[in-house]
């Protein structure tokens, strides 16, 4: 039951984003964005070596996501250029 009313939750907010976000006009708009992700992923690796800790393995998550969002830009950024 808990997994039904959340993979509907996950649905009904990709739909309203979706719907709601902004048309990107350029890719020059996801290329900004995939610079501040990746000053995020430096700002992230510099916090984690200063505190010398891991935080009980929530900065490995984090960067991993991070990384994983700088992928799937990386190729809409590229498939947006093809497409012009």
């Amino acid at each position: 039951m808990k997994r039904t009313l959340f993979a509907g939750a996950v649905c009904l907010s990709f739909l309203a984003g979706a719907a709601f976000a902004d048309h990107v006009r350029d890719w020059r708009d996801i290329e900004a964005v995939h610079e501040h992700i990746v000053a995020a992923i430096h700002d992230l690796e510099r916090a984690r070596a200063a505190n010398h800790y891991d935080m009980e393995g929530h900065g490995v998550k984090a960067e991993e996501h991070l990384r994983a969002a700088e992928r799937e830009l990386n190729l809409s950024i590229a498939w947006a250029r093809h497409r012009r």
